[in-house]
């Protein structure tokens, strides 16, 4: 297999187990996949651009990468870092949230509305 590919299936099976790990069930929620498809449509414009095979930026050695490219010649590898740098940076940011909220609890009852 590939480095690079092997590499980004790794990416994302680490971002699975954080997931579990975490307790935040973010794969459950809508919201978590409503934001993964945004950021697809962004990473096709950007890494399309990026990458395209007509006057590429950006190179990738051909026996590191499985060489599907769809679409805009975006290697497909691209989209699983992409899915496990945002959805690990979701996972630990609502596992921070839920950790803080944890250790402060809000009471309603102090919060002065004229502040």
């Amino acid at each position: 297999m590939p480095e690079y590919t092997f590499l980004a299936l790794a990416a994302v099976a680490l971002t699975i187990v954080l997931e579990r790990w975490s307790g935040t069930k973010v794969f459950a929620t809508a919201q978590f996949w409503v934001a993964m498809a945004i950021v697809a449509g962004f990473q096709v414009l950007v890494d399309g651009w990026l990458t395209k095979l007509t006057a590429p930026i950006v190179r990738y050695a051909s026996g590191e990468y499985l060489g599907v490219r769809w679409p805009w010649d975006v290697p497909v590898e691209d989209y699983l870092f992409g899915f496990a740098m945002v959805g690990s940076a979701i996972i630990l940011w609502e596992r921070a949230k839920r950790r803080l909220g944890a250790a402060h609890p809000r009471d309603d009852a102090e919060v002065d509305d004229d502040a």
